[in-house]
């Protein structure tokens, strides 16, 4: 090397050298791009409020869960637009709840190496429809319950199933935090099972009591709790039609139950029409969208809550609530 070379081979590097320790001193020069401490986040897609809910209280703060179906829709029956379906395609892992739930998928067109079915494990344990009845309720338009039931989760040992799946795909795209997320996953799963705990206490007590369900969405609820129930197509914002009442004394005719659990608080003139034929309301809300206020097991708590006054202590009839 040329000694003119060599003199400014040796310049570059004090240069070089100079620059990195002002750097450090100061900080990056103006206009220099900062590093994003978001960029190493997962970037997770789901289908569904409680899968958020499990993935957020595994993943810590090692994930950003996004769940976009809107708050007026239910999710079950809700279809995203391109762009939606773009952001799903382009995250890092999808959480599908399975069971037939958003039927969207079955026509997109989503990486099969990002989509996790969280219910395949238990697919044995999926409940078929026998019939179904089309109706419509919220903006979504007219959609039918037919083919195989889908509300999983609030059965809470297949709840757990389903955090577990989650678990072990977070575990398996972030190795390093498999430790952190197994913990994360025995605290959700302790908190889950103790909510089932809470449910088979309650029913033990008349677990031969009859039931009305408002909605055909708690099927794998009632299988799990050994439920006495029978389901309607109500909606808890509407007025039932003379038809409805006349096909709801059809059932207690021979099934003569004494509640109707809802999926939402019903309006008042329904729980006072229910009242004055022998049935209270109570409120058991599946949580398949984001609710009002608190999280998914604020919701399930107050669900327990709810079911208290069906199987009161002793086996006596409870008073009828107002709602």
């Amino acid at each position: 090397m040329k000694a003119e070379e060599t003199t400014t081979f040796g310049m570059g590097l004090f240069l070089c050298s100079l620059v990195c320790v002002l750097a450090t001193l100061f900080g990056p020069p103006p206009g220099a791009q900062a590093e994003d401490p978001d960029s190493d986040l997962l970037t997770i897609y789901v289908v569904n409020y409680p899968l958020k809910y499990f993935a957020e209280r595994i993943a810590g703060g090692h994930a950003k869960v996004v769940f976009p179906a809107p708050a007026d829709q239910d999710p079950a029956f809700w279809t995203p637009g391109p762009d939606t379906i773009g952001a799903f395609q382009k995250a890092d892992l999808i959480l599908l709840n399975g069971a037939g739930y958003a039927k969207w998928v079955e026509k997109a067109s989503l990486p099969r190496s990002k989509v996790v079915d969280t219910s395949a494990v238990f697919k044995n344990k999926y409940i078929k429809i026998a019939g179904a009845t089309t109706h419509s309720h919220g903006s979504g338009g007219e959609h039918a319950h037919e083919g195989v039931a889908f509300t999983t989760w609030i059965d809470f040992d297949l709840a757990a199933k389903q955090a577990g799946v989650i678990g072990n795909a977070l575990g398996q795209m972030r190795p390093a935090l498999v430790d952190e997320f197994q913990s994360n996953y025995v605290m959700l799963a302790k908190d889950l099972k103790d909510i089932d705990k809470s449910i088979r206490e309650i029913v033990s007590r008349n677990p031969s009591e009859p039931l009305i369900g408002s909605h055909p969405v708690y099927d794998y609820f009632s299988k799990r709790y050994g439920l006495n129930m029978k389901s309607v197509h109500w909606e808890p914002d509407e007025i039932p039609s003379n038809a409805q009442w006349t096909e709801l004394k059809g059932i207690l005719a021979n099934h003569p139950a004494k509640w109707m659990i809802w999926e939402g608080k019903p309006t008042q003139a329904s729980v006072n029409k229910l009242k004055s034929a022998g049935l209270g309301s109570l409120v058991f809300d599946p949580c398949g969208n984001v609710p009002d206020q608190g999280d998914f097991l604020s919701v399930m708590g107050q669900n327990v809550e709810n079911l208290k006054p069906a199987f009161p202590s002793g086996g006596k009839d409870a008073a009828l609530n107002d709602g």
